[in-house]
């Protein structure tokens, strides 16, 4: 039922992303389609006919030509006065658009400097006593607006330099009446801080009721989609902030939270609405600067969402140009970093194509999520070529990118929400797991409880017998005392488990378990011999009763054939075995000779290479290296045995060579543990050869142990 409900989910969603898509691509198409010709009319050498139409009910972008006044800042009157002395001489420019690049008597302009627009609007009878309006956009970066001689708008201060112009960024809603059935628009417009000036985007005309009803919708659409994105963000926050374990909501809040911000900027700038008097030149750098860095913001939660599947050159190279974006941003004006918009965008568009041929090639391993990223990544992609398309006056839709991130946020948001339910239900079987074991733990205890008290007063005489044989072993030479004191110490748990089983096996305590008590038996008997074997070994090696075979043997040679005997066995346990003799074996043979028993040696070097198996996870690696050095006129072959395990804490690494240490690392089996001999047999094998054993690790990334043996000293050195 759980996996009939989860596809149920799943194909909802993917249903209901699948119809926003349709949706916003239908939309878009339609738009780019009906856009063109939705100005059926246009103004011609700076005349608007609009006496067939009935704007007040119809409201209408204005485009066509305007007259254009290149360097003056005229009045309606001043250009009536030069009408009536000059006639009619002027030049003509086509609105919407930058005089950037407008050519005028042979020379294309620039960006910067000022001008003066206007048109004469030809109403029809039916609108000549309507109260009409305007909707004025952002323009850059300062203007004035005259209606039929009146001003009726100033946003920042026109000026004919630099220092005379306040730029300022605003969106305006003027109201007039006309008084007869000819409408004048003057427009004063000064830029000398972006690249590209003039009115670049459209002025509406309409009835002032239907165009305050349209601009309130926008507004309200857009305060619920900032609103949408800055709560959306603070949450995830807020939900990184009580569980910092998981970076994916740090990642998305931050990219939420910034493009919330970054929404107050656009469209209606519902930012000079809160903060009126906010500088221009801070609120374009928040913009450009959101905009760079939430590429890196992105692509840092990709990966948090799908591991691995982020190249790490495509991660260095998204760190250096970010920043080299954000650094010029930050350091340079206006007028300089608006320049690299196209860059910018190209820097977006391609991350974006790159996330999302990653994403693609995890749907198609059908990775959890990763088919609902790529659909609403295609989305957000749409919608901001758009957002780049229109600023660069290549595309008729207006602002779409924060509607494209509200449906890119939404599908995210229920992603991870999806990620802390399983790991909350994750959470909550392993509780009841532990649970359940826990009651079967105590229940049963409180049925061994009674048989553990009959049976303290044998253990007490047993352990007591132990103890008198002890004390007398004590008298005996040196070798046979350490033996039964590592025997006394070892044995005494395994024996008195494997006594308890058998007792509960006479008992018929759990007469169901006596299979699972017999195979503990067994398994511990394995155990105890195998110690005992050990032990004796080690009680020889301590007191000096094992014979040394020593021969100068070439110890590279000597690590191929141990690496031939053993590659197989480390290869079956599934692990990576790897030889790098390195530049030690191009040397003369005679710098790594080293006098040595090679079976002892042997024994050493085959304890280091099992316990490198045994804390190492499948697809791991065991390396062993061999390394010539000189100290204090000595040289030494260093051999290394390297393993991709979990590592051994710093603070254990001197103890781990004592006879009886063991180190419990966590995830490895209980079948795995060791006697905690192995490496204290190594440090007297090495010793023996006038060597030295060590251990270096972090504890995290596995451990590497060094064994240096002298070489020996051979003439013509």
């Amino acid at each position: 039922m759980t996996g009939i409900l989860r596809f149920s989910s799943r194909t909802i969603l993917l249903h209901t992303v699948a119809i926003i898509i349709i949706g916003l691509m239908a939309s878009y198409l339609y738009l780019s389609i009906s856009a063109p010709h939705s100005p059926k009319f246009q103004s011609e050498e700076g005349i608007l006919d609009l006496t067939q139409a009935h704007i007040s009910e119809n409201p209408l972008k204005l485009k066509g030509e305007w007259a254009f006044y290149w360097q003056e800042l005229l009045s309606p009157e001043d250009i009536q006065n030069r009408l009536a002395r000059d006639g009619n001489d002027e030049r003509w420019i086509s609105i919407p658009s930058s005089w950037l690049g407008y050519r005028l008597d042979d020379q294309q302009l620039n960006g910067t400097g000022f001008a003066t627009f206007r048109v004469v609007i030809q109403l029809s009878e039916q609108d000549r006593n309507e109260r009409l309006a305007l909707r004025l956009p952002t323009i850059f970066h300062a203007y004035k607006l005259w209606v039929n001689g009146e001003l009726l708008a100033e946003v920042g201060v026109v000026g004919q330099d630099k220092s005379s112009v306040t730029p300022h960024l605003a969106t305006k809603l003027v109201f007039f009446q006309p008084e007869n059935d000819t409408v004048e628009l003057v427009m004063q417009v000064a830029n000398f801080q972006h690249k590209r000036g003039g009115i670049t985007k459209y002025i509406e005309l309409g009835g002032s009721d239907v165009i305050t009803v349209r601009t309130h919708l926008k507004i309200a659409a857009e305060m619920f989609i900032t609103a949408s994105l800055l709560v959306i963000g603070v949450y995830h926050l807020l939900l990184f902030a009580l569980r910092r374990k998981d970076r994916a909501p740090l990642y998305f809040g931050l990219f939420t939270l910034l493009f919330g911000i970054r929404s107050l900027l656009v469209g209606e700038l519902l930012i000079t609405q809160l903060w009126p008097a906010i500088p221009w030149g801070l609120q374009f750098k928040i913009e450009y600067l959101i905009l760079c860095s939430g590429t890196y913001i992105i692509t840092m939660y990709s990966e948090c969402i799908f591991p691995n599947y982020v190249s790490r050159w495509f991660h260095f190279g998204t760190r250096i140009v970010t920043g080299a974006f954000c650094i010029i941003i930050v350091v340079t004006p206006a007028i300089i970093y608006t320049k690299l918009l196209p860059m910018i965008g190209v820097m977006v568009v391609f991350h974006m194509i790159y996330l999302m041929v990653g994403l693609a090639k995890a749907a198609v391993r059908r990775m959890e999520g990763a088919l609902v990223f790529l659909l609403v990544s295609i989305v957000a992609l749409v919608t901001v070529i758009n957002d780049f398309l229109y600023y660069n006056e290549w595309s008729l839709i207006g602002n779409t990118s924060s509607l494209g991130l509200l449906v890119f946020t939404m599908a995210q948001m229920i992603l991870l929400s999806s990620r802390f339910t399983r790991a909350a239900s994750n959470e909550e079987r392993i509780a009841r797991e532990l649970q359940d074991a826990n009651n079967k733990l105590t229940e049963m205890n409180m049925n061994l409880e009674r048989t553990v008290q009959e049976r303290t007063q044998a253990l007490s005489a047993a352990h007591a017998d132990l103890r008198i044989s002890y004390d007398r072993l004590l008298h005996s030479e040196q070798g046979r005392k350490k033996l039964l004191a590592y025997i006394t110490h070892d044995l005494r748990m395994p024996l008195s488990s494997m006594l308890g089983y058998v007792e509960a096996v006479q008992d018929r305590v759990k007469p169901e378990r006596n299979e699972q008590y017999l195979k503990y038996i067994r398994d511990n008997t394995i155990r105890i011999n195998r110690m005992i074997e050990e032990l004796s070994f080690l009680s020889h090696l301590e007191t000096g009763q094992v014979t040394y075979h020593m021969e100068s043997i070439d110890v590279a040679h000597f690590l191929h054939r141990f690496y031939e005997q053993y590659e197989l066995v480390v290869r079956d346990a599934g692990l990576d075995f790897v030889l790098d003799i390195g530049d030690a074996e191009d040397q003369r043979p005679t710098l790594s000779v080293v006098k040595m028993d090679t079976q002892r040696l042997e024994q050493a070097l085959f304890n280091l290479v099992s316990n490198a198996m045994k804390f190492t996870p499948r697809d791991g690696m065991v390396r062993i290296a061999l390394a010539v050095d000189e100290v204090n006129h000595t040289r030494y072959a260093i051999i290394s045995v390297q393993d991709s395990g979990t590592g051994i804490p710093p603070e254990q690494l001197e103890q781990i060579f004592d006879r009886n240490y063991r180190y419990d690392q966590p995830g490895v089996e209980k079948g795995l543990e060791g006697s905690g001999l192995g490496l204290a047999i190594c440090r007297e094998i090495v010793q023996a050869h006038g060597g030295t054993i060590r251990a270096e690790s972090d504890g995290k990334t596995g451990a590497i142990f060094y064994v240096s043996l002298p070489c020996t000293v051979e003439e013509g050195r």
